[in-house]
């Protein structure tokens, strides 16, 4: 039941994919939600095609630019959100009613004209969009989709500078899901659990987007539950799901209980994956394959752990087939001997399954990619066995929950606020309660993500309280 064309490079289009899969799978189900909603994989290319003509009445053509407030990280307010908007250059932006007061307070003022249509919740029975239109034959887009065409924009942390927009070909998106199919070796009778958000590469391209593709399952929870994970994952028979590191580390601090090898869960993807999380996987919950990968929006997913292996504390090895990676002196750009601490620098090995470059960002896209390779900004060092060890992070980013945060975005949010002169935001030690309500602060070296904290300088004559300073972040600063 895969897509026919899964080895056809220029068919690695989601318009055909879904085209295809809906006329031969039917009213099979594509996704079901948490919250009771079922798609078939009609329903899924019915909503698709009626929100194409939505789009179509509202003057928007082949290549204009749509900014949606789901692509879009949708914790996002004031500047930062703004810049998002802007450097997109939309020619409309869609949004939840739900967001309406953000994304009206992130475009006023700003140099964005593009106008805002306001969608209220759907269902699979209902069309996106304030008016529903007259369901049609489905007409393809005339030129056709090719797998070199901008597919998205998907904004991924700064280092020096504001969020950067990775513009995406269609066939980078499509190796996103390739390399979770072969590596995970998911089957159309499989079911995927995908608790991660869909604003992120991982749960829209390495979950749902396989799962289409192979003809499987999908199974999406709005916002992800460690309470609700094992159950969601038991009721629903999933045989795969991702976790980021934070994610996994609340998963393994529940109670344990006599059912928590009651599922048919048989692989889990993780990055990172520390060392600890990965065996209590394995031993608590009885996984057969915990996988750990590397990757980022801009390089794909060139680094997987492998099926019936267990390398714990690493982040997977070289997906050969279809990238190189190197650990490289991040001075001279020069390999250095394994075991040897360096950059990860990536390359693929077939056109457009990299980003295209970064939006509006033509200086940013030449330093990333100088000496024809792709500086990931990440320190790692290479085992003798092939597997890449994650040491350090070189650029200035911060990772919370599985999302790279710009420290320049930071602080330049807080800058704006009156009284406040200087700020620094930098990555602490995530803590994690278990069980017993201890802390369980992860070491330097294991893997786990960071929280926020921010130091400010304020002027004598201020009285900002902590608690001021937050609500004011939030919500006051245009």
């Amino acid at each position: 039941m895969h897509y026919k064309d899964i080895q056809n490079v220029e068919a690695w289009v989601l318009s055909k994919v879904l085209t295809t899969q809906a006329q031969k799978l039917g009213s099979r189900i594509a996704i079901t939600f948490i919250d009771g909603e079922k798609w078939s994989y009609a329903n899924c290319l019915t909503e698709a095609r009626n929100t194409a003509v939505v789009l179509n009445r509202l003057g928007i053509r082949t290549q204009d630019k749509v900014v949606v407030m789901v692509a879009i990280n949708t914790g996002l307010k004031g500047s930062i959100l703004e810049h998002q908007i802007v450097n997109a250059t939309p020619a409309l932006i869609v949004a939840d009613s739900d967001f309406s007061a953000v994304v009206t307070q992130a475009v006023e003022g700003s140099s964005c004209r593009a106008p805002i249509k306001l969608i209220q919740k759907t269902s699979p029975n209902q069309a996106s969009g304030t008016e529903t239109p007259t369901r049609v034959s489905y007409q393809p887009f005339n030129p056709p989709t090719k797998s070199s065409d901008l597919s998205c924009i998907m904004y991924t942390s700064g280092t020096s500078g504001p969020s950067k927009g990775v513009m995406m070909p269609e066939a980078h998106c499509f190796m996103f899901a390739l390399g979770t199919i072969e590596n995970q070796q998911l089957r159309s009778d499989d079911t995927f659990y995908i608790s991660l958000p869909l604003f992120h590469a991982n749960g829209l391209f390495m979950q749902l987007y396989p799962s289409l593709i192979m003809g499987a399952k999908a199974v999406i929870r709005s916002r992800f539950s460690a309470s609700n994970w094992l159950r969601d994952i038991q009721i629903h028979n999933a045989t795969h799901t991702n976790l980021l590191g934070a994610t996994a580390a609340f998963v393994v601090a529940q109670p344990e209980t006599s059912k928590d090898r009651d599922h048919q869960l048989r692989v889990i993807g993780a990055a990172p994956l520390p060392e600890k999380s990965e065996h209590i996987l394995r031993s608590r919950f009885g996984v057969g394959d915990v996988l750990p990968l590397y990757g980022m929006t801009e390089v794909n997913i060139p680094l997987y752990g492998k099926i019936g292996e267990s390398a714990p504390g690493t982040c997977g090895k070289v997906y050969g087939r279809w990238f190189e990676v190197e650990i490289r002196d991040p001075n001279t750009d020069l390999p250095v001997q394994d075991g040897t601490v360096g950059e990860i620098m990536v390359r693929p090995k077939q056109p457009y399954c990299f980003m295209s470059g970064y939006a509006q960002m033509p200086d940013n896209t030449i330093e990333a990619w100088r000496n024809f390779w792709f500086h990931t900004g990440d320190a790692a060092r290479k085992r003798e066995d092939g597997y890449f060890v994650f040491v350090d992070r070189i650029k200035d980013s911060i990772r919370r929950r599985g999302e790279n945060i710009s420290s320049y975005e930071v602080e330049q949010a807080l800058i704006q606020i009156d009284g406040i002169t200087e700020v620094a935001a930098y990555g602490v030690p995530a803590t994690i309660k278990n069980t017993n309500n201890r802390d369980l602060t992860r070491s330097a070296t294991d893997g786990m993500e960071d929280e926020v904290m921010v130091a400010i300088q304020i002027t004598p004559e201020h009285d900002l309280a902590p608690q001021t300073i937050h609500a004011l972040s939030l919500g006051s600063v245009p």
